[in-house]
């Protein structure tokens, strides 16, 4: 399993439009075969921020699902929507084992 966060600081004037476009990619993102979540949150202090939190079940998948007519859709809609480039750091499993995601 490879988990991914990535995190996302919104322009104040966009949050809702980047929420709305992101919900539809998770909603899409999770129907991937490779794809064993796909949660999105929003940090309570600063709503401008999220963090998309990506599991996927092998290390060819995230590229899989970079090559989807919806994340590429996402990925040009949001794009003026950041206040800053997003970032991501890329974390292994530990706990539950891969069983315990399905």
């Amino acid at each position: 399993m490879l988990v991914v966060h990535v995190f996302v600081h919104v322009k104040p004037d966009r949050m809702e439009a980047f929420e709305t476009a992101t919900l539809e990619n998770a909603r899409n993102s999770i129907r991937e075969p490779g794809v064993a979540r796909f949660d999105v949150i929003r940090q309570q202090d600063d709503p401008a921020r999220f963090v998309l939190v990506e599991v996927y079940r092998t290390s060819d998948d995230p590229g899989r699902h970079k090559e989807s007519a919806h994340y590429q859709k996402w990925r040009d809609t949001v794009a003026e929507m950041m206040a800053e480039p997003r970032t991501s750091i890329k974390y292994t499993n530990v706990f539950p084992d891969e069983q315990g995601w399905d």
